[in-house]
Parts: C-alpha cells; structure tokens; sequence
C-alpha cells in the first residue's frame, strides 16, 4: 500500500526549531498551578525541567536545614517542657530561640514570602498568601515578646509550621516531576548532521541548519531523514509509523516526497533538500503540541481554590476578632493573642499535606500497576471520560505486519511447509511483509533453507530454488496475469495483505498478514462499554483498514487517513459536543491530539514524544489499564476530597474557638491546644491518604 501524503512537507531546520522553543515555549500541560507559589512564572522550555529540579532540590534541602534548626527550638521551647514535664532552658533561651526562628522563618520560609507577593501581584491569594500571614505573624508577634510584649511566644509553632509545609510543597513538585519535554524530543528525531553531495559527486558531512533548498543529500540504510524533500535517486522503504501514523514501511521511489525524521530502510537514497524554515512537517507538529500545551497550562488545583477561600475567612475573623475584642474593651495583648492563635490554627498543615500526599501515593501504586502519571489535574479528572479516541497502530493493534492466516490450497503443503518455503525466500528482503513471515517462522522455530537462483519478478514477488522446487511468493495480480484462479476465502478481511506461494507452478497456498490486533483491545472496549464510554479510532491507514479494525472491534465510530491536525480537530470537535476526551496514541502524529485532549493516554512502546506530551503513560501498552485508570482517578478524588473536606472542616470548628466564641463560659482555645489540633488534623489527613494504597491496590 503506497501511502499518500496529503499536505507539502519542507525541510527542517534544526537551529530554527531551537530557537522557536527557547523563543515560545510557554508552560507544558502538567498542572503547574502551585508552582507560582514558590518561584514564580517558570518558562517549561529547553531548560525549565532543568529548572523544575533545581526548584525540588532547592525545596529539599530548605526541608532538611529547617527540620535540624526546628529540633533544638521544640528542645528548648517552654511550651513543649511544661507539655512533657521537663525543664531545661539556656542562658538566654528566648534569644537563643529567636536567633533560630529567624533562620527557619527566613530560609525555610523564603519561597512562601515569595509566593505571598507573587500572589498579591497577580491579585490572586491563595495558599502562599494564607502561609506567609500566619508565619509572619507568627514570628514577629513571637519576637515582640521577647522584647517585652506580653504574652506567648509561638516559635515552635512557627517552626513546626513551615517544616510540614516545605515537606508538602516537596511531595507535591517532586511527584510532578517531569515536565513536558515534548518540543525537545521532536526536535531530537532530527540527526544533527547531513551527508550533502557536492557537485563533484564526492560527499561532506554538514550542520543540519547548514543545508539549503536544492541541496543534495545521501541517506545511508537505517539512518533517519534529515529533511522533507525528494528522491532524486535510489529507493527504499521507509518507516514513517511515528510521524504519520501509517502501520506500513512505505516503498520511497525515484520523485516520492519523504518527510524528516523519518527511518530510511536497506536502500541507499539521495534526496533533494525541497525548502527551508518553519513550514516542515515536524516544525507544524511541535506548533500544534505547543498551542494544545499551552491552552491547557490554566488548570487551578483544588487545594488552591480552598486555599483561596480559607485565606479570605481566616484574614477576616483574624482582623475582626482584634477589631471585636478592641471594641469590647479587652487589652490590646489579649485581641492580639486571639488574632495570632487564628491565624496559625486557620494555616492549612492538613489541607497543605492534602493533596500532595495523595498525589505521591497514587501516583506510587499506579505505576506499579502499569500507570505512570504526568498530569495529577488530568488523572483526577479521568473519572468523567465519556469519549476515548484511540490511534489504531501500536495502540488497537501491535504496530508491526504479523501472520494472520497461513491457508493450504490443495492439502499438499502444511501450514509450517508453506511458511517454511515462503521464508526461505523472504529472508534477505527488507520488505515489511517479508519480514512478518521470515518472523513467523522464526517463532515457530523453523529452519529457513537457502535458496538458489534468487529472481526478483519486478513488482510481482519473488522465486527461487528451494529443495530443489521452483518456488515464488506472489502477490494476487501475479495470479491474474497468469489466469490463476483466486481461492474463494482469500480476501475475508480488508485489513489482510495476501500473498501467494506457488510450487512447481502449482498454486500451493497463502499467507494472509496484517497489522495484528491486541489481544486485550477487545476485552477493554467491553469494559468501556459497561462504563458508558464511547470508543472511536482515528488512524493514517486507509479506509478499508480503518473500517476493518473497526468492524472486527465493534468500534462505536471510526475516522481514516487522518493527518495530525486532523486528529487535533476530532478531540476538538468531540469537546464542542460536551464529551469529556481522553486520546489514546504512540507516535509522533498523536502528540498534538494527546495535548488537546482533556485526558492524554500514551502507549509504552510508542514514541518519547507521544509519552512527554500525554498526562498518563500506559507502560504494558495494555489498552485494559484504561479502564484501571479510570478507577484509580475516581479512588484518589474521592480522597482529596475526603481530605480537605477534613482539613477546612477542622478549621470551620477550631478558628471559632480561636475566636473566642465561647469566652463566656470560661472556655478559649489557646495556642498550645491550637496547635495541638492542628497536628491530629494533618495526621489524620496523612493515615487517611494512606488508606488510598490498599484501595489502589485492590482494584
């Protein structure tokens, strides 16, 4: 099947696509919503996973540097000896105190002081800002007291507080880790040099940005193409799966248009260099990533929204209820100590912990069960797929030409003769059929004889001597040529390429192969079905192929010889509808459909750039782990939600009694017992998010 390119392909121009993604890379679909808490807008380009990292390391060792200053502090803190019935205090203690508060409060702090301004500049509080008040307040209020202030100090709080935060903000960056490295990638499946022909007919090796249109260049067997351009001389069959989505190596001819970044076969080829610039193949794709990456980067996380909220209601009680006890008549020590207790009780240990921990223990479990999650934003969200659009090779099927029927016509041959006859003339050719049945035969365990007085019958097959028999493998024109008749039941299933093994001019059989497909891809969809989802394929095969996959897995719709803007236009199209779509693809054709869809699935054994431009990588490529997944995202939602329902609700009840609420009856809840509250929440919050382990786990 000779595929047809659609669309003009030009020459890429490796430095242009560089320049174009430190240029414009903006963030990558991965939810990066709370890193503005702690560093600010990070561009996600060639260097921002870099960046990414040394954000995490940066929030390790703030973790541990805090954690070993916060010991003494509990140590020596007043509050904790009379809690323990201990006493033992340094010469100076509460200066010793405050010189080692203010350490922690300002490098263990330092990325949620940034956060609060970042936030205030966007004029969007959230959880920095709610941070950064309470260990504010905290500290100086504390390091009022030591200069004279009346009343407690909080240091241990404060230290406490901002440990089990960086702890979170650390679970959290480091279970996202990964951000999108697709435009990279695209940009590595060019080879960084090209062999230019120069006029005399001798041969350079070059810079690939040092080529221009006209140029000249050789492709040696097995190299990939370094540009979009065409065949001036040779031919080969190449292998454009990860670019095109067609499951067959395609046979490249004297004038046939090749794309770069494609996989050149056994055949030599030169090719003239078409155009350069930004309007190749692959530079269209890494648009079309970039624009779907970039128009999902706005995703808010739901800690952050009730964040948002807590911060407005803890700033208002914290004020009024200095304002409320000022009015009351109350020295200004005691409103303060109220206000104080508010904001350190309302500072979300819990909802800080939340989500982070969630995330790091199904994200754990999941891949041990075969999912790898990028995206915590789209994997909580896979419980409202309705539509799953799936790419049909190397997804639905296998990727690769296999045996599908071996069929003896007159009885005189076995199936493992007919395959035994058909390799031995099959395996010196790099043709894709050739190679299914030389690899059947190699399963089979099958010796492969040699032929003798090997004949290549021009664009009909081939023949030769075998145990001294005339045989030729042939395709189906090759009989009607020669008024052999067709067997009845050769052509049951369009998907089928069919050749003909011919014996001492006897047609003795055939060996139907096709883009096999999974043996789990049916019993998923049944699993889809049950779950009221909607299966539909988009695949660069022909529609006879599409069609017979289709049929054969009862499909609920299909879409053929479609282009990867194309595939970008049917998630689109789905969405406009009101589906919830999550794209299931392995190669680079998908990568911009797996970027606009709301849920990105990629196969393992599919390409790097489909696998960093998806949400969730299936690592068995088992179309089955769709199905786990949407029962893995509907567990851990349930979770958070579980979790910060406890941590605000933990807050609805304290900041009351924090307030005062209940000072007539002689009752307030002090810092201590605040405190104390506030750690049983975030314990309670973490036992529940590791419950979330033995429900993944027994999924």
């Amino acid at each position: 099947m000779e595929h047809q390119q659609h669309h003009s392909h030009e020459d890429m121009n490796k430095r242009e696509i560089i320049d174009m993604v430190n240029d414009k890379m903006g963030h990558s679909k991965m939810d990066h919503s709370k890193m503005n808490h702690d560093h600010g807008s990070i561009p996600m380009g060639m260097a921002g996973h870099d960046h990414h990292r040394m954000m995490i390391d940066d929030f390790k060792k703030r973790f541990w540097i805090s954690l070993v200053i916060s010991i003494p502090i509990l140590l020596f803190s007043p509050m904790i000896q009379q809690f323990f019935s201990y006493q033992l205090l340094l010469p100076g203690n509460k200066y010793f105190l405050l010189t080692l508060s203010s350490i922690v409060y300002f490098l263990g702090g330092w990325p949620f002081l940034k956060g609060f301004f970042d936030e205030i500049k966007k004029r969007a509080p959230g959880m920095m800002t709610l941070i950064s008040m309470a260990i504010s307040v905290a500290y100086f209020y504390s390091a009022a007291t030591v200069f004279g202030l009346k009343g407690m100090d909080f240091f241990w709080e404060l230290a406490t507080l901002i440990v089990i935060m960086l702890l979170g903000h650390w679970l959290e960056m480091k279970s996202v880790l990964g951000a999108s490295k697709a435009l990279q990638l695209l940009v590595s499946m060019m080879p960084a040099e090209a062999h230019r022909v120069k006029p005399d007919g001798t041969i350079e090796d070059i810079k690939l940005e040092m080529l221009s249109p006209g140029d000249v260049i050789l492709i040696k067997p097995g190299e990939k193409v370094p540009a979009d351009g065409i065949i001036a001389e040779g031919s080969s069959y190449l292998n454009e799966a990860m670019l095109t989505g067609e499951s067959k190596p395609v046979k490249k001819e004297l004038d046939s248009k090749v794309i770069g970044g494609s996989i050149n076969g056994n055949g030599s080829l030169k090719i003239k260099v078409e155009h350069t610039g930004k309007e190749s193949y692959l530079n269209k794709v890494i648009s079309l990533v970039e624009e779907a990456q970039k128009s999902k980067s706005k995703m808010q996380n739901l800690s952050d929204r009730a964040a948002k909220w807590l911060t407005y209601i803890a700033l208002l009680i914290g004020f009024g209820t200095l304002a409320t006890w000022l009015i009351l008549g109350y020295p200004f020590v005691f409103a303060l100590e109220r206000m104080v207790t508010i904001m350190v009780i309302a500072c979300p240990h819990a909802l800080g912990l939340a989500i982070p921990l969630v995330v790091a223990i199904s994200t754990a479990v999941s891949a041990q069960n075969g999912l790898l999650i990028r995206n915590r934003t789209a994997f909580e969200e896979s419980r409202k797929i309705t539509a799953i659009l799936f790419d049909k090779t190397g997804t639905l099927t296998k990727g690769e030409f296999g045996v599908t029927r071996i069929v003896s016509v007159n009885n005189q041959f076995n199936e493992d003769e007919l395959l035994r006859l058909s390799s031995a003339l099959e395996q010196s050719s790099e043709h894709p059929i050739a190679i299914g049945i030389v690899r059947k035969a190699k399963e089979k365990k099958i010796e492969i004889p040699k032929p003798v007085n090997f004949n290549a019958i021009t664009g009909k097959g081939v023949e030769a001597e075998v145990d001294s028999r005339k045989v030729k493998v042939v395709s189906p024109g090759y009989l009607k040529e020669k008024n052999i008749p067709l067997p009845d039941d050769q052509n049951n299933n369009e998907a089928e390429t069919v050749v003909f093994i011919i014996v001492n001019e006897q047609l003795a059989g055939y060996i139907a192969l096709a883009d096999e497909i999974r043996p789990e891809s049916a019993e998923a969809i049944t699993v889809f079905r049950k779950n009221n989802i909607k299966v539909l394929m988009a695949t660069g095969d022909n529609e006879k192929v599409a069609k017979a996959v289709s049929d054969q897995l009862g499909l609920d719709g299909y879409f053929a010889e479609v282009l990867p803007h194309q595939k970008v236009e049917i998630v689109k199209k789905l969405q406009s509808k009101g589906a919830f779509v999550a794209m299931t693809g392995d190669g680079v054709n998908d990568a911009p459909a797996l970027a606009q869809s709301d849920v990105g699935i990629a196969v393992g054994s599919g390409t790097d750039v489909a696998a960093e431009t998806a949400d969730i990588i299936l690592v068995n490529s088992n179309p089955q782990d769709i199905a786990n997944l949407i029962l893995f995202g509907k567990a851990t939602y349930n979770k958070m939600i579980q979790n910060i329902a406890w941590a605000t609700g933990y807050n609805a009840i304290a900041i009351p009694l924090a307030a005062g609420v209940l000072y007539s009856t002689g009752f307030v809840l002090g810092p201590a017992v605040g405190a104390v509250l506030m750690s049983l929440s975030t314990i309670i919050v973490a036992i529940n998010a590791q419950l979330l382990r033995n429900k993944l786990s027994n999924k």
